[in-house]
């Protein structure tokens, strides 16, 4: 039975953080807030999880998973970015983005596209999601948390729980964070793709 825990949006609570920490360490899955939706989490090293996640969602390993980091370091040391891809990453994270890139040798094949070798990174903007990589102290692999047949993400502790009860460990429930999913933009190419528009704004990257 997955645990569900009462975290503040604003100010979590650090006991809490280590806990959820731990858990992910363990192999735990997570369902935790972000800037655009909740999504669900696993260790970036941990295959069982990353196979149960993929289940849950039922995606193939076409599907980018969403590599979530802390900051612009984090994404330079595990994709590939040059420097016209740095300046529109630096104008628009923290955000409700999510970049296509070209993943680093620091990331196992098994999370990036098959064929394209690519992986999504964002850096979110909300508390939670931020102060749970901070504490981990490593990235976490993401996708949002939208089951099949569904028409928007789930967005509440107790109905995620009704839905994944025996499929996850722990909810991290910080209230409504929203179900628009992030906007995707694809940098691999010699100018930016827009692959899904979401919460993220189009106007800085000159989208109509």
């Amino acid at each position: 039975m997955a645990r569900v825990v009462n975290i503040h949006p604003d100010s979590p609570q650090q006991r809490l953080l280590a806990q959820a920490a731990d858990f992910i360490r363990k192999g735990a899955i997570v369902a935790l807030p972000t800037d655009s939706c909740y999504a669900l989490a696993c260790h970036l090293g941990d295959k069982e999880a990353l196979d149960r996640i993929r289940l849950i969602r039922q995606m193939d390993e076409r599907h980018h998973l969403t590599l979530m980091v802390r900051d612009l370091s984090e994404i330079a040391h595990f994709a590939r970015v040059d420097n016209a891809q740095y300046r529109l990453l630096k104008a628009a994270t923290p955000g409700s983005y999510t970049f296509i890139l070209e993943g680093s040798k620091e990331l196992p094949r098994r999370v990036m596209h098959p064929k394209r070798k690519t992986i999504g990174v964002r850096v979110p903007d909300h508390p939670v999601a931020l102060a749970l990589l901070e504490e981990l102290q490593e990235p976490l692999l993401t996708t949002t948390l939208q089951l099949p047949g569904d028409d928007s993400p789930l967005t509440d502790g107790w109905e995620i729980l009704d839905r994944l009860d025996d499929q996850l460990e722990l909810i991290l429930d910080a209230g409504t964070c929203g179900i628009e999913p992030t906007t995707v933009i694809d940098l691999t190419g010699s100018v930016p793709e827009l692959v899904r528009a979401g919460r993220g704004p189009l106007a800085p990257f000159g989208f109509d």
